[in-house]
């Protein structure tokens, strides 16, 4: 639970030039996730664009597999590929393949950290070149950079 920024991924329609993404993550009585999605649409000051996507955990035992739901009725699988043992760094994917996320609790990690994230994305079969980068530049604490 709580924040990662988006450091990289293969974008859905509405990430396409996103900058300072961040996807906020709460945990609901229902045991449902309560999910914020932020970012600024075509640069640093852009139109902030949020969405709220509710989380379904589907296996109970690893919740590693969720089914996210932008839109009733239809739910998007989501699976955690790979959580470091810090829980700072993560692998979001589908076994599509068509969508993968790289994810921090920073704005920012090392190149070579970023670099073996991407190389463990490519082995889980998603293709590197189609891996962006997404921009993120922070000035202060993200709420207050987020309005």
């Amino acid at each position: 639970m709580g924040d990662w920024y988006v450091l990289g991924n293969i974008p859905t329609f509405i990430e396409k030039d996103a900058f300072n993404a961040v996807e906020s993550y709460a945990l609901a009585k229902n045991g449902t996730i309560d999910t914020t999605f932020s970012f600024r649409k075509g640069g640093f000051d852009g139109k902030r664009k949020t969405y709220h996507p509710t989380g379904f955990i589907r296996d109970h035992q690893s919740n590693a597999v969720w089914d996210m739901q932008f839109i009733w009725p239809l739910k998007a699988e989501y699976r955690v590929l790979f959580v470091d043992p810090a829980y700072q760094q993560t692998i979001i994917g589908r076994s599509q393949r068509d969508y993968v996320w790289i994810m921090a609790r920073t704005p920012s990690i090392p190149d070579e950290q970023y670099a073996k994230l991407v190389a463990m994305a490519v082995a889980e079969g998603y293709d590197a070149t189609t891996i962006r980068r997404v921009p993120q530049r922070w000035e202060g604490p993200a709420s207050s950079n987020a309005e």
